[in-house]
């Protein structure tokens, strides 16, 4: 908390850094100055959190849905206009590589991804055109902002943005002019929730850098606050929504991180569509077995001085059992984070994160998600055999 103010892409009022100095390059605010009190009005009103460290990517052309739908795991072929949905690139054995979030909106899709796989997503992207009547383009002059809170869909938050009254989870439409400027500014999404529950409302802006500072200026005149990425990681882990390649490794598969379903299920991975790298391990896992881990939420001890670290291992009774991945301190349940353990691990096991600052951990039994839908393979094997059986 002692870190000093920085400059941040567009707003230099208290923003302070994170406690990795890699941050410092992203320029994004870690908090400004009360990351409890950010949290707060994020579950009682509202904020605004500065994301411009994602990478944003334009697609533009008649051939990009489809296109995206044969090279990716969602069913994006008849995406609406306006609308949005979560997508993976998965590797030949169905390990996560990227995971993006698209919007189709007049006529361009419009991708985001984690700053760091920006680079690589718009490569794998260009390589993957072939004859495609489409242009991947890398658009750094495009930023994120995100804001949550009950306050943000009615009201003068909404009438500001002119969302629509209808707008439903994964609905977009254009952002309105401010001012004098008569160029486009961008869009707004609505994203599935975050917080305990994930009852709190989203909204994500994308928007051009030139318009950041009006909708910034404006959006904080109404009452909106400013809130780190401390307060967003706080909403986000006890969503249990995982980040890629802080909440994952290079051997996650889509099952273990809550990724499997269509928009509608609030997924990344459509279950109905094949055709992708990497379909035949998800169908596999689906039919016929389970995830080897899962995503949960650990309680970490509160009485001690240090954190963990992202990547520390999970053991129980001396053996390792899993990874954490984000750590943050949420200002009602304490030191939290997210964790990949295995599925045979429950919440009655006693946990130790053992790393640098060794700190004992429970499983919240909340984020335990049961899987007991009725698997096609196995039914059809038990089918079979018990078919044999009476026909002996």
């Amino acid at each position: 908390m002692a870190a000093s103010p920085i400059l941040t892409r567009y707003s230099d009022q208290g923003a302070v850094p994170g406690p990795d100095p890699a941050d410092d390059l992203l320029h994004v605010a870690w908090h400004y100055g009360d990351p409890l009190g950010e949290q707060r009005a994020a579950q009682r009103t509202a904020v605004i959190v500065d994301r411009s460290d994602r990478a944003v990517i334009e697609i533009p052309g008649a051939d990009r849905l489809t296109w995206l739908h044969t090279i990716s795991s969602q069913h994006v072929e008849s995406l609406a206009d306006r609308h949005s949905a979560e997508n993976l690139s998965l590797d030949l054995n169905g390990r996560v590589e990227e995971h993006f979030v698209l919007t189709d909106i007049d006529g361009i899709t419009w991708v985001d991804c984690e700053g760091s796989r920006g680079g690589p997503l718009t490569d794998f992207l260009t390589k993957m055109v072939f004859w495609a009547k489409v242009e991947p383009a890398a658009r750094p002059d495009m930023a994120v902002l995100t804001l949550i809170g009950p306050d943000i869909l009615s009201g003068p938050i909404a009438e500001l943005l002119e969302l629509t009254p209808d707008a439903e989870v994964y609905t977009a439409g254009s952002l309105p002019e401010l001012h004098h400027e008569d160029e486009p500014l961008g869009f707004w999404r609505v994203m599935p929730g975050l917080g305990d529950g994930g009852q709190l409302p989203v909204i994500d802006l994308v928007v051009p850098d030139y318009a950041v500072q009006a909708w910034w200026g404006q959006l904080t005149e109404l009452g909106v606050r400013m809130a780190g990425s401390w307060a967003y990681d706080a909403m986000r882990v006890a969503a249990l929504r995982p980040r890629l390649g802080v909440d994952t490794d290079e051997r996650t598969i889509p099952h273990e991180v809550n990724w499997i379903g269509g928009p509608e299920a609030h997924g990344a991975v459509h279950l109905e569509k094949g055709c992708y790298r990497g379909q035949e391990t998800v169908a596999r896992v689906h039919n016929l077995g389970k995830s080897p881990r899962r995503l949960v939420l650990l309680h970490l001890d509160g009485s001690a001085d240090e954190r963990p670290a992202t990547g520390d291992p999970v053991t129980a009774g001396g053996r390792t059992v899993g990874r954490v991945g984000t750590v943050v301190d949420h200002f009602e349940l304490g030191p939290i984070a997210l964790a990949l353990v295995k599925r045979s691990v429950g919440p009655d096991v006693d946990l130790l994160v053992d790393g640098e600052h060794p700190v004992s951990a429970r499983i919240d039994p909340d984020s335990v998600r049961t899987d007991d839908h009725v698997q096609a393979g196995r039914a059809a094997v038990e089918r079979l055999r018990h078919g044999g059986v009476r026909g002996s």
